[in-house]
């Protein structure tokens, strides 16, 4: 029996479905000149209709990117074959969105595992976006979920209250003002003897080139220190994404 399919939501709509009506508006706009307009101005028209198909081809591309079901499980792969998972019995996920982490990691998750999904679970950057669906995506990977409201750099949760905290393609999206706070707070919430897993994108301040070293010295200056790190090429775009499993310091 084929397994269901995920939803993990529309990413970056806000900004997205805009450009697509715009865009659909000039096709429009365009198609009633071209039919009605002299030869001039079908010219014109036929400019403006190739401009709106690009701009809203891309916009839409853009959208679907990474698409609502798709995983890319290579990266969480690459993360979960660097930490120590098999003793987990509970673990955090700081900014689980929709529960595609969850999911990602799900094969490298012992049994009974509970997965405590934190994320502010609005819809400013995911479509979508909700504890009931980080739940739901989970269930469907066998994987208990507990979601929670909450902000990366001020964790609801006890200190040393999990045994693993993992934050995949999050921390970048913190101001930068406020990411040592958060790695600070996932270095608090971590059991001694924990492991904290980092999956980051090519994203660093102006001027740091190296995405890598940058991502490893946030966690070492929050007090862990550094037992694995691992690469992984990009699909679709430059870049690699970097994996950092760090313990207690």
């Amino acid at each position: 029996m084929a397994s269901r399919p995920h939803f993990f939501g529309v990413y970056h709509w806000r900004e997205r479905l805009p450009r697509i009506a715009a865009a659909a508006v000039l096709l429009w706009a365009a198609v009633v000149a071209y039919r009605r307009g002299g030869r001039t101005l079908r010219a014109v028209a036929v400019g403006v209709a190739a401009g709106a198909l690009y701009r809203g081809g891309d916009a839409a591309r853009r959208l679907c990117s990474p698409a609502p079901w798709a995983l890319d499980r290579a990266k969480y792969d690459a993360l979960g074959s660097i930490l120590s998972l098999e003793d987990a019995d509970r673990v955090l996920d700081v900014g689980c969105g929709s529960g595609r982490s969850i999911v990602g990691l799900a094969p490298s998750l012992p049994d009974g595992t509970t997965v405590v999904g934190l994320d502010p679970f609005d819809d400013r950057v995911i479509l979508g976006n909700g504890p009931a669906l980080a739940r739901h995506n989970g269930a469907l990977a066998g994987v208990d979920v507990s979601p929670v409201a909450g902000d990366a750099a001020r964790l609801p949760l006890a200190d040393g209250s999990v045994d693993a905290v993992t934050a995949c393609r999050v921390l970048h999206d913190v101001p930068e003002e406020r990411r040592a706070a958060a790695f600070a707070e996932l270095r608090r919430v971590c059991a001694d003897d924990g492991v904290v897993g980092l999956l980051e994108l090519p994203i660093t301040p102006d001027g740091v080139d190296d995405h890598v070293a940058y991502w490893r010295g946030c966690l070492e200056d929050a007090g862990l220190t550094v037992e694995r790190v691992a690469t992984v090429e990009r699909p679709t775009r430059e870049g690699t994404y970097v994996a950092v499993a760090a313990t207690p310091a």
